[in-house]
């Protein structure tokens, strides 16, 4: 019948709009294309920025220096080609090179040339001095995106308490559009910065709201852990896929493509919110949720918050340090620089989903201890690879410790906040992305500086030793107490859990009587 297959498209939506699971679809795949676009960039910028910038400066200057010499000399070809190369690399003084090419002193041994200066082995990138100063500038600009969404993530708490999570999860969704937009079209510095600066505004709206509306929909603690492990199974599969697809993207098709395929992917995330959302619709939470300063001066949060930020900023030193650290001593192509994070992202997937489930039965401050102290260690065996192939186990143990961290970390975030404060969780987790956001912020951006003055074995060396220091403190959480007035709600809520306490009490009067039963009777 004509009307009831016209009704079918409305009632399917009306039925995912009241289901939990396309919730968790939701937010899965806004953190997926989130993550993607955050490490896609990775094996793109340093390489971009050296071609840009280093080579294209070189091109445009050396043969300015070097046209005059032909006419004068009336050299072979090889000679004033030899020319061109001294000049490039070694820094000759055109008058010097000029006078030795008039002498014939090079034309009498045309093939001894490169022996005097050797070149650098083949596939090395050349500028020694560059790709040191370039290690900052790449890690500032990968910071820029952590410090914009660490400025805005209070700010997007309150706005979910405000007027729900439906809203600001769609104002994610069209920054993070505009931001994949410029990155495919940027082509200088400046504006690589603008954009990733960008996606930071829109990466806090999408990772606040949809963390807090898991939290909200997902009341049992049980069934939240597995749905925040599901949710970070996204996040987990964007740095999976994003490393390795933009190095290969680039390499083989264009800078631009990775990211217009991003801005595709984005653009069906956007019309899922709109089917299931319905982001015109505002719904504050019922209850005032508790103010952020009250929760940063809770330790417990505290603790949490420092786990997740430590164990995140191994991670986030590496991506801007790492391609570069392969360039200057394995000389890898530029494929590779992506490839070197497949194995952190494969075990950090894993982890994730595996932990999601299992650190609710080992206990989760555990799981957060035992991966606090994988991770050090883990970040002190990368500087020991020789090729990539010795990259592959130190950061596969990486990611599958930062998934046993994260996947504990996130639900523990939300119980703490339903034992010792108002069940309400946008400030909660905005205050867990805080954490997340330091990490990506304080890494790239000092870990470029440590390299350059003290080396980047130095640099693995201090933050592994940070990570191991740290892990003792996730002991903390093993029972973390409830706050008192908390305790009154919760018994209020659950008197038969009173009365069995009070019963057994007063069976344990001893000795016993023939008139006890009768005694605790009237008890009750």
């Amino acid at each position: 019948m004509p009307p009831a297959a016209e009704r079918m498209p409305w009632r399917w939506l009306a039925a995912g709009r009241a289901s939990r699971r396309l919730v968790l679809v939701v937010v899965f795949v806004a953190l997926l294309l989130d993550n993607m676009l955050l490490t896609v960039v990775v094996p793109i910028v340093p390489t971009f920025l050296y071609t840009t910038e280093y080579e294209g400066a070189n091109s445009s200057v050396v043969p300015a220096r070097t046209e005059p010499a032909p006419p004068a000399l009336k050299a072979p070809p090889f000679s004033s080609m030899f020319s061109y190369f001294d000049n490039t690399t070694v820094t000759v003084s055109g008058s010097t090179s000029t006078a030795e090419l008039a002498n014939g002193t090079e034309s009498s041994r045309p093939p001894q040339p490169p022996s005097s200066s050797p070149p650098p082995p083949s596939g090395c990138p050349e500028g020694e001095e560059f790709l040191a100063k370039e290690n900052v500038r790449v890690g500032l600009l990968f910071a820029s995106k952590a410090l914009i969404q660490l400025v805005v993530n209070p700010s997007v708490g309150l706005l979910t308490n405000r007027i729900g999570y439906h809203i600001p999860m769609f104002i994610g969704f069209i920054i993070m559009f505009l931001s994949t937009v410029m990155f495919a079209f940027s082509g200088t510095y400046t504006l690589l910065f603008v954009a990733r600066a960008l996606q930071g505004i829109g990466s806090s709206f999408s990772s606040v709201a949809g963390l807090g509306m898991l939290a909200s929909v997902y009341t049992d603690d049980f069934e939240r852990g597995n749905a925040m492990g599901i949710a970070l199974g996204g996040l987990a599969l964007g740095v999976l896929i994003g490393a390795p697809f933009g190095s290969v993207m680039y390499e083989f098709v264009g800078k631009s493509s990775p990211f217009l395929v991003l801005a595709f992917l984005a653009l069906l995330d956007g019309a899922l919110q709109l089917c299931i959302l319905q982001p015109s619709k505002i719904s504050p939470e019922s209850t005032k949720g508790t103010p952020v300063s009250t929760l940063l001066r809770d330790p417990y949060i505290l603790v949490a918050a420092g786990a997740l930020c430590f164990s995140n900023m191994g991670v986030a030193m590496l991506e801007p340090t790492l391609p570069i650290w392969m360039m200057q001593t394995m000389c890898s192509p530029k494929w590779q620089l992506g490839m070197a994070f497949l194995p952190a992202s494969i075990s950090y997937l894993i982890g994730t989903n595996l932990f999601g489930i299992l650190a609710n039965k080992m206990g989760r401050w555990l799981c957060s201890l035992i991966g606090m102290a994988v991770v050090g260690i883990s970040l002190l065996c990368v500087p020991l690879a020789k090729n990539i192939y010795g990259l592959i186990a130190p950061n596969g143990g990486l990611g599958f410790a930062i998934g046993m961290v994260d996947s504990s970390m996130m639900p523990i975030m939300g119980y703490l906040v339903d034992l010792r404060h108002t069940s309400v969780y946008g400030n909660v987790y905005a205050i867990a992305d805080v954490a997340f956001c330091m990490g990506f912020a304080i890494g790239p951006s000092t870990g470029g500086a440590i390299v350059r003055a003290i080396g980047f074995p130095w640099l693995m060396i201090i933050i592994g030793v940070i990570n191991i220091a740290y892990a003792p403190l996730c002991w903390y959480l093993r029972n973390p107490p409830a706050k008192e007035e908390k305790i009154a709600i919760l018994s209020q809520e659950c008197p038969m859990q009173t009365k069995s306490y009070t019963t057994q009490k007063t069976l344990r009067d001893f000795p016993l009587t023939d008139d006890s039963d009768v005694e605790a009777e009237n008890a009750e």
